[in-house]
């Protein structure tokens, strides 16, 4: 999981844990007049932190009641698990691979900057911000975010699960605002607390919080500079080697290898070779062979640069889509072997047509985004239980050609 995002996601996988059914089932005044007191008598607590009176007042101001939408959230347990190729198909693909190239030439300046101080590689900041915001997008979305001193109170007060951790973050919140580097009604984040463009959570902010543009603030929320910064920051404290790649994909011979790690001299001896066909360099790194879609689908040999990645979020797709995305950003290319769909693979406009033509046909209510979540899948299964085909729920070119044909 990402350090600063441990509310929403640990050890790679999305956090989801049932909430007391009696605390959600409460009724509204009984539920209300209980967080009001949790309130009052977090104050103490607040105090003993170095929380000033003026700053707990200002952070809970208008702040009356827990939010419904962040218990439902917080208990949702998703029932699909993606398979590898929708994970990577989601967040790898032209318009986030344009739209990095994009942002790469408009802060041209300070990434240069920033990665003159930091060391880390531009591409792989910008591949990160397009993983964690969409490039900030989510930020201009006021259903997206929400006051994160509610949303942690929240927690802290009715999810025991989460109660401990939640009244860490909310001391780090308030501190934040204490600071100034934020003001209360700004002081924005997910339904768990994730803040700014490269969503970190109240602790991970004051551990690497950057004021890159020099204005006197930390401000992950407004400033692109001190966000990536931020990022940045975050990578080169947890080893960052500055130069260096962050992995390679790569052609196996037959047979089986050996687990664990070697230099790239011994993989290469075994017969592992770059899948481009160009030649490793620093033979003497250490790499690790992942296959994360199994020995017919791309294999990769991953370098110190990788395990720094995942320290922001610990989850090796993460990391992998990272990379990916970063390179592609980069101008290096695609896969040369392609993730296993058993399906015939859309553009990300193909996608935005399926999801228009479904909506035309009273099967899909949400947006043309290309990206294919829950209720993309579920408007597909829809269409095809009605044309009487297998219900997979996948993306692919055989529905559109349904769906066209219409």
């Amino acid at each position: 999981m990402i350090v600063h995002k441990v509310m929403r996601r640990v050890g790679g996988v999305a956090l989801a844990a049932a909430l007391s059914l009696s605390m959600i089932g409460a009724a509204p005044a009984f539920a209300d007049a209980g967080f009001q007191n949790w309130v009052a008598g977090f104050r103490k607590t607040a105090a003993e932190a170095g929380i000033s009176c003026g700053t707990y007042d200002r952070a809970f101001r208008g702040v009356t009641e827990a939010d419904p939408e962040v218990l439902e959230k917080a208990r949702y347990q998703p029932e699909f698990t993606a398979p590898v190729w929708d994970y990577f198909d989601n967040r790898v693909h032209e318009e986030s691979i344009a739209n990095g190239r994009a942002m790469a030439r408009k802060w041209k300046p300070w990434l240069d900057r920033i990665e003159s101080r930091f060391g880390v590689d531009r591409y792989v900041l910008l591949a990160i911000w397009s993983m964690e915001s969409n490039y900030g997008e989510i930020l201009k979305n006021p259903a997206a975010m929400r006051n994160v001193v509610r949303s942690l109170a929240t927690l802290a007060y009715a999810d025991p699960r989460r109660a401990k951790f939640a009244r860490t973050q909310l001391i780090a919140a308030l501190r934040i605002l204490q600071t100034g580097d934020i003001d209360e009604r700004h002081l924005t984040g997910s339904w768990a607390g994730a803040m700014g463009h490269t969503q970190f959570i109240p602790t991970s902010y004051q551990a690497y919080a950057v004021d890159m543009d020099g204005n006197g603030h930390r401000d992950i929320w407004n400033s692109v500079p001190d966000a990536l910064a931020t990022a940045a920051n975050l990578l080169r404290k947890n080893g960052w080697q500055s130069g260096k790649t962050w992995g390679y994909e790569v052609a196996l011979p037959p047979g089986k290898l050996p687990a664990g790690t070697l230099t790239l001299a011994q993989w290469q001896n075994l017969g592992v070779t770059r899948a481009n066909g160009k030649p490793f360099r620093n033979m003497s790194d250490k790499a690790t062979l992942k296959v994360p879609d199994g020995r017919g689908g791309p294999a990769f040999l991953m370098l110190r640069n990788f395990y720094v990645i995942k320290k922001y979020n610990n989850a090796d797709k993460y990391a992998l889509a990272v990379g990916l995305l970063a390179d592609q950003i980069a101008g290096y290319g695609s896969l040369a072997q392609d993730w296993q769909r058993p399906f015939t693979k859309l553009s990300f406009v193909e996608k935005q047509e399926l999801q228009k033509r479904l909506s035309e046909n009273g099967y899909y209510d949400g947006k043309f985004d290309g990206r294919i979540g829950q209720g993309s899948r579920d408007a597909i299964k829809a269409f095809q239980a009605q044309i009487g085909v297998e219900q997979d729920g996948n993306p692919s070119m055989e529905v559109l050609k349904y769906l066209r044909s219409k």
